[in-house]
């Protein structure tokens, strides 16, 4: 049986949001304090037993949080087009983390994201 490392890092932000043409009170401008949930997946380990250096992760995940946090998030140029929903979230995060490599030995798996407690999406590309 082959072996998998999945390592993950969480990260938050605050932002804004309102759901344009949601039928409730999402359609009105209203804060989260949302949690992101980035995994990676690797099936060697570098001399020091490590599949990616979490310091190394967490400055990748930082840099795209950063741009989200407190904000209105239908500004971002990311969301200009559609809703910045729980799901359109976790696919943008995804998108600007794998777009910037996190390692070598390293595969991103999923990007979790949690707009309240006990509410998110999960989103991966296959």
């Amino acid at each position: 049986m082959a072996s998998v490392y999945e390592l993950f890092i969480e990260a938050w932000f605050s932002a804004a949001h309102r759901l344009d043409g949601y039928p409730g009170d999402c359609a009105n401008l209203h804060g989260h304090n949302w949690k992101v949930a980035v995994h990676v997946a690797c099936r060697e380990l570098d001399a020091l037993g490590m599949g990616i250096d979490f310091r190394d992760l967490k400055i990748i995940v930082a840099a795209v949080v950063d741009e989200l946090d407190h904000g209105i998030l239908n500004d971002h140029p990311a969301f200009k087009t559609q809703n910045p929903t729980a799901e359109n979230i976790a696919r943008h995060i995804y998108r600007e983390v794998a777009a910037r490599r996190p390692g070598a030995r390293v595969a991103l798996t999923a990007v979790a994201v949690t707009e309240s407690p006990g509410v998110g999406v999960i989103y991966r590309e296959e």
